[in-house]
This record gives C-alpha cells, structure tokens and sequence, in this order.
C-alpha cells in the first residue's frame, strides 16, 4: 500500500502548446490538399478543448466528416506531434525535472493522459522521464476514455491507497475527487478557471506542487 502522486502530461508537464500549432497547421494542410477542408486550421477552437478524449477533440473539430476521415486526421496529426517532440520543439514546463526528481524521493510517480501510447511514449523517451515516473498510462486502455476510470485502474494496478492527482482541466479535477485523492490544479496554458476551481490546491508555478506535499507529510508527522 502506498501514497503516490498521478500527473496529467499535456499542459500540466509538457507544453503542449509548443507542438500544437505546428502539427494541427501540417495536419489541416493535408485535409486540404484532399479537398476534406477550407479555411484556417482551427487552432483556437483546439486550445479551448485541450486536454479532452481525441474522439471528442475530432467531432469538435471535424463535425461533418466521417468517423473514418476523423481517423485518418487523428492518425495524421499523432504523426506530427510526434515528429515536432523528436524534433526538440516541445519542452517541459520550467522545473518539471528538479521538481519530479525531488519528489520521487517521497512518493512513486504516475501519468494518466488522455493522449495516446505513441506519442506519450515519444516524450517519456525524448525527456527520459522514466528515470522518476513509475507508470505512464494512456486512456487507450480505458473503453470509456473516461479519465477516473483511468485513475480508478491505477490505483488498483499499483496498489494505491491515498495520493494527489495533478492536473489542468476538469477531468484531472474530477479523477482526484472520484477516486478519493487530493486534487492540485496547474494554473498552466491550457487551464480555465471554471474548471479547476474545484481542487483542493491550484499552484501557478510547478515548484509549488512541492510546498503542498510538505503540508500534508507535516500534517501526517504531526497527527
């Protein structure tokens, strides 16, 4: 049994936002040249839903395509998130090695995103973030892409019995409540105030993750 930390990765340790324009631009591009699209990319309507289940992120964004033509934009697009991170454009959020390293001392690390295997896997490698990170696991293996069920397995997988989980969007927000954690919400590029005002925590920069987890081992010491 053990008290562990579980972090979201896009816009809470990765700066998605770096890659995103890119890879989105290249990925319309494509749906152009196949006559699928006209106009912009749209990159605004993207950032708003940043963070939600693919499936969703295509029928946002693509409504009138076919469930096959959102595959192939999805499939298109994982390809070039993938290349921009191998290509050194994405980047950790400032402090994120330090902050995992200190933390790793204390409490095993996990990932729960709602990104897929492939691309997680790409910035684990690029930031050799399994130094710190016990466990990246991906919504892939969850039918529902339902982010507490994805928590829930977690913590049964390794055996979990209290911990925080981190995180910039609602559903980070609800897979700490749902699952009996702590919710600490990163006020980070992606983050909207409406959604992350139910944690228990919000932190402005990373480092401050570290304060917080004192005042719960002060509090244990002290109990």
């Amino acid at each position: 049994m053990q008290t562990a930390i579980i972090f979201d990765m896009d816009g809470t340790l990765f700066q998605t936002n770096l890659i995103l324009e890119p890879a989105l631009e290249r990925t319309f591009e494509y749906l152009r040249q196949n006559n699928l699209w006209s106009g912009a990319a749209p990159i605004e309507q993207y950032r708003k839903i940043m963070g939600v289940p693919l499936e969703v992120v295509w029928k946002t964004l693509c409504p009138d395509h076919s469930d096959k033509i959102r595959e192939k934009s999805n499939h298109f697009f994982q390809a070039s998130l993938i290349e921009e991170i191998r290509q050194g454009n994405g980047a950790l959020y400032e402090n994120v090695l330090p902050s995992l390293q200190s933390l790793s001392e204390s409490y095993p690390l996990f990932i729960a995103s709602n990104g897929e295997t492939a691309y997680l896997r790409a910035i684990m490698s690029t930031y050799n973030l399994e130094r710190w990170i016990k466990g990246c696991y991906s919504i892939d293996i969850i039918p529902s892409k339902n982010k507490s069920q994805l928590v829930e397995r977690i913590i049964k997988e390794q055996n979990i019995v209290s911990g925080f989980v981190v995180g910039d969007r609602a559903s980070d927000i609800n897979a700490a409540i749902d699952n009996n954690l702590i919710a600490i919400a990163v006020n980070f590029d992606f983050a909207q105030l409406a959604e992350i005002k139910k944690a228990h925590h919000i932190a402005e920069q990373f480092p401050q993750i570290i304060d917080i987890m004192n005042t719960y081992r002060i509090r244990s010491v002290g109990g």
